[in-house]
């Protein structure tokens, strides 16, 4: 490959590598798989950065490839890839005046997502990341109609879970 190919590839890359570690803190559940999964999305980026044409925003492109790798990892691997555990990640603040009630909402909801599908999972994320259904449906290839019906069904899902 040439330099200049290889230079908007890195630029990119740093430009939206949060992108790349979000997917895999929903997908890992340590430091070293977080790494792991890091650093497989990137190979993965790079082998398929000469075929990208430039059809979407090269985010939503990155949404793809980043979730399709995940997403196909989690599913060769004999375990279940554990999610983050979301006590490690929340920043608790001790306080007499401190109310809980939000956090404790977020680690409920969070606990809901762990129990979705893969697939699932990926949608609800692309949601709260404020994505509209079409860059939903072309990062997960999917229609548009699909994603909205797949949505509708896991809100149901999560309504159940979190109302049993």
């Amino acid at each position: 490959m040439n330099k200049e190919l290889e230079h908007r590839f890195v630029t990119e890359l740093e430009n939206n590598q949060n992108i790349v570690h979000k997917v895999c803190s929903l997908y890992t559940n340590d430091r070293d798989s977080h790494n792991d999964l890091f650093q497989e999305i990137t190979i993965q980026l790079w082998k398929a950065y000469p075929k990208f044409r430039g059809d979407a925003k090269f985010s939503t492109w990155m949404y793809r490839v980043a979730l399709n790798t995940a997403i196909t990892l989690y599913r060769k691997s004999k375990k279940r890839i554990q999610t983050q555990d979301y006590d490690s990640v929340i920043f608790k603040i001790k306080t007499d005046e401190y109310d809980d009630t939000q956090e404790r909402q977020l680690k409920l909801m969070y606990n809901a997502v762990k129990q979705l599908g893969d697939i699932d999972k990926a949608l609800v994320f692309l949601y709260l990341e404020d994505k509209d259904y079409s860059e939903i449906s072309e990062t997960l290839g999917i229609t548009e109609v699909n994603a909205r019906v797949k949505m509708n069904r896991v809100k149901n899902k999560l309504r159940t879970i979190l109302n049993p």
